[in-house]
């Protein structure tokens, strides 16, 4: 359930895909499909996918891709069956790819295909304040709520008994059974992923989405990214404060407590039974374990085992953090 609500244009011979990204390879591969872009972890027998770090390489061993963007340094680590395609920015060429297949996922503009919750089947089953508006492939269940001037637009399901506060903006959005979003949240737009560039910035396509499981609570202000090449989850019981923030492709467990302010950089990966206090950060790429407790206005910069109490900027071991602060 990677990409439910975008168009693949696939499957692609992947000679002809490399064509069209502009990747010259010395290597003439036979006539083989390509079906989609996945990451390492999803990816099949028909997939293209991209390795770019060696932090990933216990991955990166084990994918069942047929092909893998990559580079020369790394592609030694690839198992025989996923054919190596070097290129100089592994990034860049995955981005090109990505668009081939996905290229209704590059745009991220409102939708213009919206309409007034009263010219809609879901005007007489959800109780609804008013300037509501609903964009195609929306889905709501029973007992729900929206406040005034929310937009539910395209490629939306809700599940039943939930709550969306007054001017919310969701998309791309997979919602389970009684959560709550309060005022003002944005849920589901394009995460902050692109490649800098002296003339013009190049933006890569988020065709993940994000998931939010039964029982949770976003609150006021709150923004999520929906995924690049994964989704974005929010875990089951987990209570988000106002003005967190949490970008793409992060994976938030159960029962989670995370106050005001947190901000999430992309693809960290939070445990079960985490709380975290006020203005915290957390940095990309992390995994962070069960049962962790981090300390308001923390920087957390490297992996937490399980069991862990954190605070500090960098955040370290909470009676180190003590001692050497007394």
């Amino acid at each position: 359930m990677i990409n439910p609500f975008f168009k693949n244009c696939g499957p692609i011979y992947i000679n002809k895909l490399l064509q069209l990204s502009d990747i010259i390879s010395n290597e003439k591969f036979s006539d083989i499909i390509v079906t989609d872009i996945k990451d390492l972890v999803t990816a099949d027998k028909e997939n293209i996918t991209f390795f770019h770090s060696k932090k990933y390489e216990e991955f990166a061993l084990k994918t069942k891709a047929a092909f893998c963007v990559t580079t020369s340094n790394l592609s030694h680590v690839l198992p025989k069956h996923c054919k190596a395609i070097i290129v100089d920015n592994v990034l860049v060429a995955t981005a090109t790819i990505t668009k081939i297949f996905y290229p209704g996922a590059v745009s991220d503009g409102f939708d213009i295909n919206v309409k007034d919750i009263n010219e809609t089947t879901f005007k007489d089953k959800i109780r609804f304040g008013k300037n509501i508006l609903l964009g195609q492939n929306v889905n709501i269940g029973k007992n729900c709520s929206i406040g005034h001037n929310s937009i539910i637009e395209s490629n939306v399901i809700i599940g039943d008994n939930c709550s969306i506060g007054s001017n919310v903006i969701i998309r791309n959005t997979i919602i389970k059974n009684n959560v709550s979003i309060l005022d003002c949240c944005v849920i589901g737009k394009k995460g902050f992923g692109f490649f800098p560039n002296n003339e013009k910035n190049i933006r890569y396509p988020h065709i993940g989405i994000v998931i939010i499981e039964d029982n949770s609570e976003i609150g006021c202000g709150s923004t999520i990214d929906r995924g690049s090449l994964s989704n974005t989850i929010i875990g089951k019981n987990t209570f988000l404060d106002n003005q967190v923030h949490i970008a793409h492709n992060n994976k938030i467990g159960n029962n989670c407590v995370i106050a005001g302010q947190v901000g999430f950089a992309g693809s960290s990966t939070l445990g079960n039974n985490v709380i975290i206090g006020g203005q915290a950060g957390i940095s990309g790429h992390l995994k962070i374990g069960n049962n962790i407790q981090i300390g308001g206005g923390s920087g957390v910069l490297k992996d937490i085992p399980d069991n862990s109490k954190v605070m500090g900027y960098p955040a370290k071991d909470i009676k180190k953090f003590i001692k050497d602060n007394r």
